[in-house]
């Protein structure tokens, strides 16, 4: 996997909490000290409750998919962080809930 830190697009998949099925959502991403983290104002989206309810996610990007694992970061310093990373104006500085997703060892 060789990704630089910053922000890109990709599609994150993730199970279906009601239905069992994938569920692909293309998304802003910020790849950071080898993670990988996406963020809401809210918490009401599909793919973040998906996340939350199946840990394991699938990340596609430039012809890779990376599977890894989802945790909620409870760290207000790092989702300010990623905000800023994510975000070069006024939506840099909004509260935001992130979803840090470490890749897992092939």
């Amino acid at each position: 996997m060789d990704i630089k830190d910053g922000t890109f697009k990709a599609i994150l998949v993730t199970t279906g909490r009601k239905t069992g099925k994938e569920h692909a959502v293309e998304i802003r991403a910020v790849f950071h000290n080898g993670k990988f983290y996406f963020s809401r104002r809210n918490p009401d989206s599909d793919w973040l409750k998906n996340a939350r309810a199946n840990l394991n996610v699938k990340i596609k990007y430039q012809e890779q998919v990376i599977l890894g694992t989802a945790l909620l970061v409870e760290d207000q310093q790092l989702c300010k962080k990623i905000s800023q990373m994510k975000y070069s104006d006024k939506r840099s500085e909004e509260s935001r809930i992130v979803l840090e997703v470490t890749p897992c060892e092939l």
